[in-house]
């Protein structure tokens, strides 16, 4: 599924917002886990959610287990 970032904290993780139009809120974990230092509002990403629960986040396009260098 893909979103765009609407907020970013480093403390408490981030908001985006799905093409659908729905709120989620992602986990400092999440973010951090996704390898990525800083999200940016406006920034496009992929989403996994589990249970209405965001577990996974990464840049669109970037593959799964593909790194950023």
């Amino acid at each position: 599924m893909q979103a765009t970032v609407f907020s970013q904290s480093p403390d408490t993780g981030a908001v985006v917002v799905t093409d659908a139009g729905l709120s989620h809120d992602v986990s400092a974990e999440v973010v951090v886990a996704s390898g990525l230092r800083f999200l940016r509002p406006g920034q496009r990403v992929s989403i996994t959610e589990t249970d209405g629960v965001i577990t996974r986040l990464w840049i669109v396009g970037i593959g799964d287990r593909e790194t950023i260098t």
